[in-house]
């Protein structure tokens, strides 16, 4: 190789200081600007989830309840307190509403409701004038205890 020669090809010190990189302040100053966009955005999305959970109770509920609307035409009641939700899984203990069982009513096991717990059934109750009320079917919020309000407040049919 000549004299000429090595002066036209750079040195690897040459070289690895031509190559692109971040500096300390750079990365510093990407990661403030994350974390400032982060603390901004994050509380919306963290209540846009609270927000979605309550709407799937609701919904959750609505198909409970048109199952065991649909248990009904079939046996001719609704579930009592003790039979609750396992009726749309499991036949009912009475042989008369076991033969009359054409179920299951939902698919695989009962849901949960989106916060982990199972739904509240109540079985329909006659009302001061003798007329008989639909069964409920609620979720007790994300505070899982009657009652409440915003995303704690009991969600149902």
């Amino acid at each position: 190789m000549t004299k000429d020669h090595a002066l036209i090809v750079p040195s690897a010190r040459a070289r690895r200081s031509r190559q692109g990189g971040f500096s300390l302040i750079e990365l510093l100053v990407v990661l403030a600007i994350m974390a400032v966009l982060a603390s901004l955005v994050g509380p919306r999305l963290f209540s846009q989830v609270d927000r979605s959970k309550v709407s799937a109770a609701k919904t959750q509920a609505r198909s409970l309840k048109t199952s065991v609307d649909a248990l009904r035409l079939d046996i001719g009641r609704y579930p009592t307190a003790d039979e609750g939700l396992a009726v749309l899984v499991n036949p009912p203990a009475d042989p008369a509403a076991a033969a009359a069982w054409f179920g299951p009513y939902i698919d695989g096991e009962l849901p949960s409701d989106p916060w982990g717990r199972p739904f509240v059934y109540t079985p329909p109750a006659t009302d001061e004038r003798g007329i008989r009320q639909s069964p409920s079917i609620r979720s007790l919020g994300a505070d899982g205890r009657p009652g409440g309000s915003g995303l704690d407040e009991d969600v149902g049919v």
